[in-house]
């Protein structure tokens, strides 16, 4: 099961991984759009009854909150997951989730509003993960979410930390599950990013056949998660560079405001392959192959001098956006440097004065090419950010927001490739 999904970049690693998703929940029309439009013909469960207009299915969920509220919901799940898959109570193998994170980040200051993160209803979303996993008990769940989580407090005087502590309560307040922790790194998971992550897994104690996790012993679970074995350690300097990443979707061609349909050039290295490559496995991505979302922004003359200033390492006039740079060509001794966000004007193209396409965007989170995404191309404002002060929490999901917001896809295939393993064994 798949909760707070966004447009799917944990879920598709998972497949990766040799999971199969029965159950998607997402609160935003778009992502979750992007999630079922992705799967609907992998996985037959997902196209029946399908309305695209408005993505309704029995296998997911618009709301979590009333998937624990709603009397009989969860039973009634649970009735379809064992006349669908022949899955019992207890014997889904995974539920993972990441609530939104927009209140713990630690980017809080490119918010447009700012207020105590106790009163926003989007940062008590676990404790609805935790009483769903406590119904249904998986034998192992995911919890996953920003860094700015560790040291968040729910008030202005509040304790550092605070925020983290009632999480790991929360999860070991289920019962029956051995907890562990961990900060992991991206860039040690073959991704070509930096993006740190606070990973939380429970196994079913049973399954894993140690004790469970008490309240108390949550308080200790911080960096256990790979001394435990409940997570993958990773292959530091594995992360591939940029233009391995992006150097094949170069159009020496590209207009300001235009757009590429073809693939300008044959793939050259393993990495392109890879993204080239069809989602049954069967295809690779030639030159001349049509490509979907490689559309470019129109930037102001201007800012494309600028631009090509900040190509050439020359002086130019100071942005006024946050850490607006150039994308490295190589990384340094300490592996990748960049996080790619909900902003696509974070980032230069390292070769092309223009800031990244949609499809270069889902690259940098290991999405392949084949991956579409559904609903508006980029938004601001309002309908980005919301109005907590004023009671409008509701933020449109663009394009290049659904990406940012995922998990990077070759992460969690390696965690789930380590969880299978644990979960194999734990049928023996």
């Amino acid at each position: 099961m798949d909760l707070f999904a966004g447009c799917g970049g944990f879920g598709l690693g998972l497949e990766q991984a040799g999971f199969t998703p029965i159950f998607v929940n997402e609160l935003n029309d778009d992502a979750r759009g992007t999630y079922i439009a992705n799967r609907k013909d992998r996985h037959e469960h997902f196209a029946r009854g399908l309305d695209e207009s408005k993505w309704l299915n029995e296998f997911s969920s618009s709301d979590a909150r009333k998937m624990v509220s709603k009397k009989g919901y969860l039973d009634g799940l649970q009735k379809l997951f064992k006349s669908e898959f022949e899955i019992s109570h207890g014997e889904i193998d995974l539920i993972v989730g990441g609530p939104p994170c927009q209140g713990f980040s630690g980017i809080g200051h490119r918010r447009s509003y700012a207020v105590e993160k106790k009163i926003l209803p989007s940062n008590h979303l676990y404790k609805d993960m935790a009483k769903i996993i406590g119904h249904l008990r998986p034998r192992a769940f995911v919890f996953e979410n920003v860094r700015g989580l560790l040291t968040g407090r729910w008030t202005e005087e509040g304790n550092t930390g605070e925020i983290w502590k009632d999480v790991k309560n929360a999860f070991a307040g289920i019962g029956e599950y051995t907890l562990a922790a961990e900060l992991v790194y991206a860039k040690n998971y073959g991704v070509a990013q930096n993006r740190p992550r606070v990973i939380l897994v429970g196994v079913r104690h049973d399954v894993i056949g140690k004790a469970a996790t008490t309240k108390a012993e949550a308080e200790h679970i911080d960096g256990t998660g790979i001394s435990s074995g409940f997570l993958p350690k990773g292959a530091p300097g594995k992360a591939p560079n940029i233009v391995d990443v992006l150097g094949d979707l170069v159009d020496p061609d590209y207009k300001n405001g235009g757009s590429t349909t073809e693939y300008p050039s044959k793939a050259a290295c393993e990495t392109q392959r890879w993204f080239r490559t069809s989602a049954d496995g069967s295809r690779l991505a030639g030159k001349g192959s049509p490509v979907t979302e490689h559309d470019y922004s129109k930037h102001h003359p201007d800012v494309i001098k600028k631009f090509k200033a900040m190509i050439r390492g020359g002086d130019f006039e100071a942005t006024k956006k946050f850490a607006q740079r150039v994308l490295p060509t190589e990384w340094g001794p300490t592996g990748p440097s960049i996080t790619a966000t909900s902003l696509p004007d974070d980032y230069v193209h390292f070769e092309q004065p223009r800031t990244l396409t949609v499809r270069e965007w889902a690259r940098l989170q290991g999405f392949p090419d084949w991956y579409e995404f559904k609903g508006k191309r980029t938004t601001g404002g309002l309908r980005r950010a919301g109005n907590p002060l004023e009671g409008i929490h509701f933020r449109e999901l663009p394009k290049y927001t659904q990406i940012g917001n995922a998990v990077p896809v070759p992460m969690a295939k390696a965690i789930g490739e380590h969880l299978a393993s644990l979960l194999r064994k734990g049928r023996k």
